[in-house]
């Protein structure tokens, strides 16, 4: 799940995705309307963590745009405004739930969460191919019954694959999609985890490499 952090507050905004790093997700961050723009242009994102108080574009201006532009995408509005009329406002505008700063990190990231579930909801819940059953919601994986455990990372890999059905996915778009926007575009790191993921799929391999153009399952 990729997430983005658009919060004028270098502290907070920075506090805010080193915890929800810690809880699996890619997360990119802009410090401002205007880069958040930017960011939502070109990447695909099923959060965004959005403070409504922003310099240059605004908050209420970044959230049109958002629905208008990526309606799958979820949007957790915060802002220092408390009252009901705020929040119904924000809610109005196209946000899918409201935190009020200050906030509880966990708190935060349980809401993040649960809007993540929402937005992976236009998959399937249950992902199958090639004797391969993945469950998003359990993060659980069996392949002919047998279970196998998977890290976060591979986790991710295995369900881009399985949702192309068959189709190649390059090694570009399985680094975009897990992975966020720090990430050295020229790291190897989605051959290494692949190699590991093949590994723990066990015998007969199941996920084909074409040279210089990508993976897929049969």
């Amino acid at each position: 799940m990729r997430v983005l952090v658009v919060e004028d507050e270098d502290v907070l905004a920075d506090a805010v995705a080193e915890w929800l790093r810690r809880e699996a997700f890619a997360v990119d961050v802009a410090y401002d309307g205007d880069a958040g723009q930017e960011r939502i242009d070109v990447n695909a994102y099923d959060v965004v963590v959005l403070d409504r108080d922003l310099p240059g574009r605004t908050g209420d201006e970044l959230c049109r745009s958002v629905a208008e532009q990526r309606p799958e995408t979820r949007v957790l509005m915060l802002t220092a405004a408390a009252s009901v009329r705020e929040r119904v406002a924000g809610l109005a505008l196209g946000a899918d739930d409201y935190l009020t700063k200050p906030f509880a990190m966990v708190e935060m990231a349980a809401r993040v969460h649960a809007l993540a579930r929402r937005s992976a909801a236009r998959t399937p819940t249950t992902l199958r191919r090639a004797g391969i059953t993945l469950d998003p919601t359990r993060h659980e994986v069996f392949r002919d019954g047998c279970y196998i455990a998977l890290s976060r990372k591979e986790f991710a890999l295995l369900a881009e694959l399985l949702r192309a059905d068959g189709t190649l996915v390059s090694a570009e778009e399985l680094l975009e999609r897990a992975w966020d926007e720090n990430i050295d575009p020229f790291t190897n790191v989605v051959r290494v985890t692949m190699m590991k993921l093949r590994r723990k799929l066990g015998e007969p391999v199941l996920i084909e490499t074409v040279p210089g153009v990508g993976y897929r399952l049969p």
